[in-house]
């Protein structure tokens, strides 16, 4: 990327910002990472000099007037969501972050301007997390579960102030089309009581709320930073890690290592809280299949033929329903 296309990107002012928040005597265009989401903007890694650092991580909000979602759900419902994703993940970093134990990239400025934001992030590459994994090892699975118990144990009955009241970008509430949708009748008037479910848990955190495997940052010996916060917000932690799992492993082994995953978050858990809390293992296990179907209840409305849903998830939610 050279820098005149930098230019065209961001304005004089957040350039302008860059350059006081790294200290750098001026901007070299790197490399485009990714667009954002139904073309909401772009998350661009920029080379800096003179700094103390080589580069950062700039991800450039532009809200466009129309927006284009790859699954044809162009509507005012989820414009005004991803809206407020981004508003959140501003307040995540501004408020938040500082006080997570579970490792994620400094952020060195945001600032906003009309209908653009700019978020001047720690670039997790050169701070030595430079591999991204498709399919991973039982040991990375393990650091990642430690990382989300890291998140949640940092959070434990904090309100959510300015961040999404219940996190994840599935949750029911915004998802009335996804909900009407699906065919499975059972299923769609089985949703609210399974929504109500796992908001009405005694224990409540912060959920990452899209922590997928392509949002974890690896180091070469392992361990893990985590990225991507729109839809931080309350909740079980539970959603995580359901979420989580059913990224990166098949069916046969969602199933075959459940109890593996469950034991091994907790007890990161308990080792990450001031001090053991075993009723919250006790809630939170009973709502891990909660959990997984609240999800797979999303994905059977947005799209119903997504790798994801698979024989598993199906004996999950009927087994969910059945017994609620």
């Amino acid at each position: 990327m050279t820098f005149s296309y930098l230019c065209v990107l961001m304005n004089e002012y957040f350039r302008s910002i860059i350059l006081q928040s790294t200290g750098a005597s001026s901007l070299i265009g790197k490399e485009m990472i990714q667009e954002l989401w139904s073309g909401y903007g772009k998350i661009m890694r920029v080379r800096l000099e003179n700094a103390s650092v080589e580069s950062v991580v700039v991800k450039h909000v532009h809200l466009p007037i129309y927006n284009k979602h790859p699954h044809g759900w162009n509507t005012d419902i989820g414009h005004q969501r991803k809206v407020r994703s981004y508003k959140v993940e501003a307040a995540w970093y501004d408020r938040y972050s500082k006080n997570s134990a579970a490792r994620l990239p400094k952020c060195l400025a945001i600032e906003t301007q009309d209908d653009q934001v700019i978020m001047v992030l720690e670039d997790l590459d050169e701070s030595g997390y430079p591999l991204r994994k498709r399919v991973v090892t039982w040991e990375e699975i393990s650091s990642c579960l430690a990382w989300l118990a890291q998140f949640h144990a940092s959070y434990l009955g904090q309100i959510p102030a300015g961040l999404w009241d219940i996190g994840t970008y599935w949750h029911l509430e915004t998802r009335p089309q996804e909900l009407a949708a699906i065919d499975n009748l059972r299923l769609r008037e089985a949703a609210i009581t399974i929504d109500n479910k796992l908001n009405d848990c005694k224990f409540k955190t912060f959920v990452h709320g899209d922590a997928k495997l392509a949002n974890f940052c690896f180091a070469k010996d392992g361990q893990v930073a985590g990225v991507d916060f729109q839809y931080v917000g309350g909740g079980c932690g539970m959603k995580d890690v359901a979420y989580f799992i059913g990224s990166c492993l098949n069916e046969r082994d969602c199933e075959y290592l459940e109890n593996q995953i469950l034991d091994t978050y907790f007890d990161y858990l308990q080792i990450a809280m001031k001090e053991r809390n075993e009723e919250l293992e006790v809630e939170w296990r009973s709502m891990y299949r909660l959990a997984w179907a609240d999800f797979h209840r999303f994905l059977k409305g947005w799209n119903p033929d997504h790798w994801k849903i698979n024989s598993y998830s199906e004996r999950v939610i009927s087994e969910v329903i059945k017994r609620l």
